[in-house]
C-alpha cells in the first residue's frame, strides 16, 4: 500500500488500511522518495507525466520493441500518468492515466514531463 513516505500525494486521504500522511500541497524534489524496484523515482505522485505514446484502449498491437505506440501523426493528446501531489491515492499509480484528453500545450499545475534518455542495448 502507499504512504506519504513513499510518494507525493494527498495523503491525508487514505485508500485502504493505511495511515493519514502529510499532505505537502505542492511538489517535491525528485529523489525525496525511495525508487522503486527499477531504481526509478517519484514513478507516483508529485506530477502527472505525460507519455509518449498515444491513447489505446488496450496493448492490442503495441509495439514489442521499446517503441512509443503513436498513431495519428501528431494529434498530441496522450493522457498523462502516475497521479500527482494534488490528488488521491486511489489514483497514483503509474498504469493509471487521466480521463482528461489535456493538449501537451495546456497549463496545468499538477502536470510535468519526465525526460528519459534510453541506452543501447547490449547482447
Amino acid at each position: 500500500t502507499i504512504t506519504g513516505e513513499l510518494a507525493n500525494y494527498r495523503s491525508s486521504e487514505t485508500y485502504a488500511d493505511e495511515y493519514k500522511g502529510e499532505y505537502r500541497q505542492q511538489t517535491t524534489p525528485v529523489g525525496q522518495f525511495p525508487p522503486n524496484a527499477f531504481g526509478l523515482y517519484d514513478m507516483h505522485g508529485n506530477v502527472w507525466e505525460w507519455c509518449a505514446d498515444t491513447w489505446h484502449d488496450n496493448y492490442d498491437g503495441a509495439p514489442t520493441d521499446g517503441s512509443a505506440w503513436i498513431e495519428n501523426g501528431d494529434d498530441n493528446r496522450s493522457p498523462p500518468r502516475g497521479g500527482s501531489w494534488y490528488l488521491n491515492p486511489d489514483i497514483c499509480r503509474s498504469a493509471y492515466r487521466s480521463y482528461f484528453f489535456f493538449r501537451r500545450v495546456n497549463y496545468v499545475i499538477f502536470y510535468g514531463f519526465r525526460v528519459v534518455c534510453g541506452a543501447g542495448r547490449t547482447l
